[in-house]
Protein backbone atom coordinates (compact mmCIF):
# COMPACT_ATOMS: atom_id res chain seq x y z
CA UNK A 1 0.00 0.00 0.00
CA UNK A 2 2.73 2.47 1.00
CA UNK A 3 4.81 1.41 -2.02
CA UNK A 4 1.77 1.99 -4.24
CA UNK A 5 1.33 5.52 -2.84
CA UNK A 6 5.01 6.28 -3.34
CA UNK A 7 4.89 5.02 -6.93
CA UNK A 8 1.66 6.93 -7.53
CA UNK A 9 3.26 10.10 -6.08
CA UNK A 10 6.29 9.69 -8.31
CA UNK A 11 4.09 9.21 -11.39
CA UNK A 12 2.05 12.32 -10.52
CA UNK A 13 5.24 14.31 -9.93
CA UNK A 14 6.69 13.18 -13.27
CA UNK A 15 3.41 14.02 -14.99
CA UNK A 16 3.44 17.52 -13.47
CA UNK A 17 7.06 18.04 -14.56
CA UNK A 18 6.21 16.77 -18.06
CA UNK A 19 3.21 19.10 -18.38
CA UNK A 20 5.15 22.07 -17.01
CA UNK A 21 8.04 21.49 -19.45
CA UNK A 22 5.71 21.00 -22.42
CA UNK A 23 3.70 24.13 -21.60
CA UNK A 24 6.91 26.09 -21.09
CA UNK A 25 8.09 25.08 -24.54
CA UNK A 26 4.74 26.06 -26.04
CA UNK A 27 4.90 29.49 -24.38
CA UNK A 28 8.49 30.09 -25.45
CA UNK A 29 7.73 29.05 -29.03
CA UNK A 30 4.76 31.42 -29.06
CA UNK A 31 7.04 34.21 -27.81
CA UNK A 32 9.46 33.51 -30.68
CA UNK A 33 6.59 33.67 -33.19
CA UNK A 34 5.31 36.89 -31.62
CA UNK A 35 8.82 38.35 -31.67
CA UNK A 36 9.20 37.54 -35.35
CA UNK A 37 5.77 39.00 -36.11
CA UNK A 38 6.72 42.25 -34.37
CA UNK A 39 9.97 42.45 -36.32
CA UNK A 40 8.10 41.50 -39.50
CA UNK A 41 5.74 44.48 -39.12
CA UNK A 42 8.66 46.90 -39.04
CA UNK A 43 10.51 45.15 -41.88
CA UNK A 44 7.33 45.37 -43.99
CA UNK A 45 6.97 49.05 -43.16
CA UNK A 46 10.56 49.66 -44.28
CA UNK A 47 10.01 47.44 -47.33
CA UNK A 48 7.09 49.67 -48.34
CA UNK A 49 8.92 52.91 -47.48
CA UNK A 50 11.96 52.24 -49.69
CA UNK A 51 10.20 52.73 -53.09
CA UNK A 52 8.82 56.10 -51.96
CA UNK A 53 12.25 57.21 -50.84
CA UNK A 54 13.84 55.96 -54.06
CA UNK A 55 11.25 57.76 -56.21
CA UNK A 56 11.93 60.99 -54.35
CA UNK A 57 15.67 60.59 -54.91
CA UNK A 58 15.11 59.71 -58.58
CA UNK A 59 13.55 63.11 -59.14
CA UNK A 60 16.83 64.75 -58.18
CA UNK A 61 19.35 62.15 -59.30
CA UNK A 62 18.23 60.98 -62.72
CA UNK A 63 21.75 59.86 -63.74
CA UNK A 64 21.95 57.63 -60.63
CA UNK A 65 19.26 55.33 -62.07
CA UNK A 66 21.39 52.16 -61.87
CA UNK A 67 22.06 52.56 -58.15
CA UNK A 68 18.40 53.26 -57.48
CA UNK A 69 17.24 50.33 -59.59
CA UNK A 70 19.57 48.05 -57.62
CA UNK A 71 17.96 49.26 -54.41
CA UNK A 72 14.50 48.37 -55.71
CA UNK A 73 15.78 44.95 -56.84
CA UNK A 74 17.13 44.36 -53.32
CA UNK A 75 13.57 44.46 -52.05
CA UNK A 76 12.89 41.17 -53.83
CA UNK A 77 9.47 39.69 -54.55
CA UNK A 78 6.06 40.39 -53.08
CA UNK A 79 6.58 40.65 -49.32
CA UNK A 80 3.40 38.79 -48.43
CA UNK A 81 4.51 35.76 -50.47
CA UNK A 82 7.91 35.48 -48.76
CA UNK A 83 8.85 32.89 -46.16
CA UNK A 84 10.26 34.18 -42.85
CA UNK A 85 13.76 33.31 -44.08
CA UNK A 86 13.20 35.25 -47.32
CA UNK A 87 11.89 38.22 -45.34
CA UNK A 88 15.03 38.25 -43.22
CA UNK A 89 17.23 37.95 -46.34
CA UNK A 90 15.33 40.78 -48.05
CA UNK A 91 15.70 42.90 -44.92
CA UNK A 92 19.44 42.25 -44.89
CA UNK A 93 19.68 43.23 -48.58
CA UNK A 94 17.79 46.45 -47.90
CA UNK A 95 20.06 47.21 -44.93
CA UNK A 96 23.06 46.93 -47.23
CA UNK A 97 21.47 49.29 -49.77
CA UNK A 98 20.30 52.08 -47.44
CA UNK A 99 23.77 53.68 -47.21
CA UNK A 100 23.69 54.03 -51.01
CA UNK A 101 20.51 56.11 -50.80
CA UNK A 102 22.03 58.26 -48.09
CA UNK A 103 25.24 58.70 -50.08
CA UNK A 104 23.19 59.93 -53.03
CA UNK A 105 21.37 62.38 -50.80
CA UNK A 106 24.70 63.82 -49.66
CA UNK A 107 25.50 64.62 -53.31
CA UNK A 108 22.32 66.65 -53.81
CA UNK A 109 21.87 69.50 -51.30
CA UNK A 110 18.50 70.42 -52.83
CA UNK A 111 17.33 66.84 -52.23
CA UNK A 112 18.35 67.02 -48.58
CA UNK A 113 16.20 70.16 -48.29
CA UNK A 114 13.18 68.52 -49.96
CA UNK A 115 10.32 68.26 -47.45
CA UNK A 116 9.11 64.90 -48.80
CA UNK A 117 12.62 63.45 -48.64
CA UNK A 118 13.12 64.78 -45.13
CA UNK A 119 9.85 63.20 -43.98
CA UNK A 120 10.64 59.85 -45.63
CA UNK A 121 14.19 59.77 -44.29
CA UNK A 122 12.88 60.60 -40.81
CA UNK A 123 10.43 57.72 -41.07
CA UNK A 124 13.24 55.46 -42.29
CA UNK A 125 15.40 56.41 -39.31
CA UNK A 126 12.53 55.61 -36.93
CA UNK A 127 11.76 52.32 -38.67
CA UNK A 128 15.44 51.33 -38.52
CA UNK A 129 15.40 51.93 -34.76
CA UNK A 130 12.16 49.95 -34.42
CA UNK A 131 13.65 47.06 -36.40
CA UNK A 132 16.76 47.07 -34.22
CA UNK A 133 14.64 46.91 -31.06
CA UNK A 134 12.41 44.19 -32.53
CA UNK A 135 15.50 42.16 -33.49
CA UNK A 136 16.77 42.35 -29.92
CA UNK A 137 13.42 41.18 -28.58
CA UNK A 138 13.16 38.40 -31.16
CA UNK A 139 16.68 37.16 -30.47
CA UNK A 140 15.98 37.21 -26.71
CA UNK A 141 12.90 35.05 -27.25
CA UNK A 142 14.86 32.70 -29.52
CA UNK A 143 17.62 32.38 -26.92
CA UNK A 144 15.16 31.44 -24.16
CA UNK A 145 13.35 28.99 -26.42
CA UNK A 146 16.55 27.37 -27.67
CA UNK A 147 17.86 26.98 -24.12
CA UNK A 148 14.60 25.24 -23.20
CA UNK A 149 15.00 22.96 -26.23
CA UNK A 150 18.50 21.97 -25.07
CA UNK A 151 18.11 21.85 -21.28
CA UNK A 152 17.10 18.82 -19.25
CA UNK A 153 14.30 17.67 -18.95
CA UNK A 154 12.57 20.05 -21.37
CA UNK A 155 15.04 19.10 -24.11
CA UNK A 156 13.80 15.52 -24.00
CA UNK A 157 10.23 16.68 -24.32
CA UNK A 158 11.20 19.10 -27.12
CA UNK A 159 12.78 16.20 -28.97
CA UNK A 160 9.77 13.94 -28.42
CA UNK A 161 7.33 16.55 -29.74
CA UNK A 162 9.59 17.92 -32.51
CA UNK A 163 10.13 21.38 -31.10
CA UNK A 164 12.89 22.56 -33.44
CA UNK A 165 15.34 25.22 -32.37
CA UNK A 166 14.68 28.65 -33.86
CA UNK A 167 17.24 30.64 -35.84
CA UNK A 168 18.63 33.87 -34.43
CA UNK A 169 18.48 36.99 -36.56
CA UNK A 170 22.16 37.52 -37.27
CA UNK A 171 24.11 40.10 -39.16
CA UNK A 172 25.18 38.44 -42.38
CA UNK A 173 28.27 40.45 -43.26
CA UNK A 174 30.74 43.02 -41.99
CA UNK A 175 29.11 45.98 -43.76
CA UNK A 176 25.93 45.37 -41.79
CA UNK A 177 27.95 45.47 -38.56
CA UNK A 178 28.97 49.04 -39.31
CA UNK A 179 26.81 51.92 -38.15
CA UNK A 180 24.50 53.31 -40.81
CA UNK A 181 24.71 57.06 -40.64
CA UNK A 182 21.38 58.60 -41.53
CA UNK A 183 21.95 62.33 -41.32
CA UNK A 184 20.49 65.13 -43.38
CA UNK A 185 21.81 68.31 -41.81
Amino acid sequence: MVVGLIIGGIVVLLLVIFIACYNGLVHKKAAVEEGFSTMDVYMKKRYDLIPNLVETVKGYAKHEKETLDNIIKARGANYADMTPEQKIESSQNISRMIPNIMALAESYPELKANENFMQLSGELSQVEQDIANARKYYNGCVKNYNIACRAFPSGMIASMFHFEEAKMYEVSNETERENVKVSFD
